[in-house]
């Protein structure tokens, strides 16, 4: 839990300008159909440079 919140603030952090020039964060989402049944997944990322941060929400 602590991890999750602490990447949440830190994402929080970058995305405001705080500590230099804003970064946009990217969100990724799907839904998709198979034989399994129905699969959602989601997920967050930031990138500067060659740096890149990423979360996957479920």
């Amino acid at each position: 839990m602590k991890y999750a919140v602490t990447l949440i603030l830190a994402l929080g952090l970058a995305g405001c300008g705080a500590d230099g020039e804003p970064i946009t964060p990217n969100l990724n989402a799907g839904v998709s159909v198979g034989p399994n049944g129905l699969n959602t997944n989601a997920g967050v990322s930031v990138q500067k440079g060659p740096f890149s941060l990423g979360w996957n929400i479920f």
